[in-house]
Parts: C-alpha cells; structure tokens; sequence
C-alpha cells in the first residue's frame, strides 16, 4: 500500500497566503459592486439633483471596474474587423450638399518617374475623398464713391444721390442687421455675447450700439408685421395660443414670466391656396384684456391651436 503525500509545510503555507488574496480579492470586489449598486439606487430613486451629481463620480467607477476592464478585453475586435467596421459605417454616411462650394486639392506623388525602371507615368484613375470644413464668418467695408462732374463749359456740377441705409447715417448694412437679428431672436444669443464675437474680429460694437441696432430694425419692420397682421386677422378663422416667456426684470435681479402670443392662419386643411401665416404679439402679462386687444378686428371664428406644428410656422 502507498504511503499518502504529506505536503511540506513551505508548500502549506504558499497555497494558504494565494487561498487568502483570494478572498482578500474577491471580498474588494463585493464592496466595489455594493458601492456601484448603491450609486445606482441613489441616481434612480433619489433627488434629480443627487442623481446628476451622482453620475459623473459612477461613470469615474465603472472606467476603473476590473470586471468590465477584464470583459472590454475579452471582446476587444481585431484590427481587421474594427477596419470593416469602420468601413461599414462610412459606407451609411450621408453625401454632402450638392450646394456647397467644393475646393479640390491635388495630391500627387513626390516621385516623377516610375523608381522601378525609370519609365514616366501616365494617368491611370483618381481615388476621391471629401472632407468637410468650416469656413468662418467674415466681415467686409463697403465703400460708396460719388465721384463729382463739372461741365466744361459752365460750372454745373453733377453727382449721383447717396444710397439709401437701413438705418439714418447708420454703419450697419443690411446683411450685418439681418445676421444680428437672427442670432438675438432665432439663436438665442444676447447682443453683449454678439458683441464678444464681433470684437474677435477686432470690431468695436458694443451693447449699447447693437440695441439702437435693434430698435431701428423694430421701426423699419414696423408695416410689415402689421401687413402680417392684417393678413392673419383677415381670413374667416385664427388658431390662437400663448407661450410662457422668460424676460428680465430690470432693478429685481430676476427673471419674470411673459407673453407670446400666436395667431396663426392655416386654411389648406380646408382646401384653400391662401398662404399659411403667422402673427406673434407680446405682453408682459396673460391678462384676458390682451387677446381681445389683438382680436377686436377680427370677425371670424378663433379656436386655441394644440398643435405646436401649426405655431412653428
């Protein structure tokens, strides 16, 4: 019969200290994925705040998790099927306008000849690539010369009339007015933001200028918001809504909760050619005064529009 392996002892106590940083291992683990748990219960159920606050610190614990470090490796793609992969998404990218300016830039190799047997080379195809780039606004001086004539034979002097400006003895054309106007009003950028634009182009306009700037184009748009108007009122129904509006209040450091009120006219539900339309009013306030002040013309049938397509228009 065979006697029984005895292990050493040296050999005893290197396989109890590895049985050890086992559990030491697997025990750090289990705190770790409690910690995750927790976090994720608190981001769930606790306070929106909580949770926003919470989430940057449990993306920051799941880029150091040594599981998902270990499952990111285990899956990791060779570089041939990230290739095809790359291939496969350039293939659903969508074509650039064909509106857009193309620049075409050649790039031919730095070798004249063939560096085989020295025969020159002749055209045999091109390969295409195209690669969007911004080109950055831009400002320009237009400059107005009137040159003056004197007749030869008396001393009549000619010269034509000055152009006419947007703006009375004003700088701004109509395209710079047209662009300040769209980025107060349709993207949402207050005029000492624009002016912070403008002067890293080494422009000097500051706030003060751009809202007289404002207050020009109000009273050049004047009659065509009220032809707007005239034309919205005029056909046999309106859909009416308002709008809550955030405006400063001067001297209370806060905001205050205005008006925008829509009408808007939309006939070709109905068969109509007319053109859709659309009047905006303000006010301060939702007071009930306001809407029978915008419809005290209007002799038609008005309805409260819900359908925010029709009062994007």
């Amino acid at each position: 019969m065979p006697k029984p392996v005895i292990p050493s002892a040296s050999r005893a106590s290197s396989e109890v200290d590895a049985l050890r940083q086992q559990v030491e291992a697997l025990t750090e683990e289990n705190e770790h994925l409690k910690l995750l748990v927790a976090k994720y219960r608190r981001m769930h159920f606790g306070q929106k705040a909580e949770s926003q606050a919470q989430l940057g610190q449990l993306d920051l614990a799941l880029a150091y998790d040594p599981l998902a470090i270990k499952l990111a490796e285990s899956v990791k793609p060779s570089p041939a099927a990230n290739d095809a992969e790359i291939e496969k998404r350039s293939r659903k990218r969508k074509p650039f306008p064909e509106t857009l300016p193309r620049e075409t830039v050649t790039h031919m190799p730095p070798a004249t000849d063939c560096p085989d047997c020295g025969g020159p080379f002749k055209p045999l195809g091109d390969d295409v690539s195209e690669m969007l780039e911004y080109v950055p606004a831009s400002f320009k001086v237009v400059r107005h010369v009137r040159p003056k004539l004197a007749c030869a034979h008396c001393d009549h002097i000619a010269q034509a009339e000055a152009p006419s400006r947007p703006i009375p003895r004003g700088i701004a054309g109509p395209a710079l007015l047209a662009h300040m106007l769209v980025g107060k009003f349709c993207d949402h950028l207050p005029l000492y933001r624009q002016s912070a634009i403008y002067a890293r182009s080494g422009l000097d306009l500051d706030r003060a200028l751009l809202t007289e700037w404002v207050g020009h184009c109000h009273e050049l748009l004047s009659p065509l918001v009220e032809t707007i108007r005239r034309y919205v009122l005029g056909g046999p129904k309106v859909h009416a809504d308002d709008t809550p509006l955030p405006v400063l209040s001067p001297g209370k450091g806060r905001t205050k909760t205005a008006r925008l009120w829509t009408y808007v006219r939309d006939d070709r539900p109905a068969g109509s050619d007319d053109p859709p339309a659309v009047w905006f009013a303000y006010s301060e306030d939702r007071k009930g005064h306001h809407p029978r002040d915008h419809l005290k013309s209007f002799r038609g049938t008005a309805s409260r529009c819900l359908c925010r397509v029709q009062c994007s228009l």
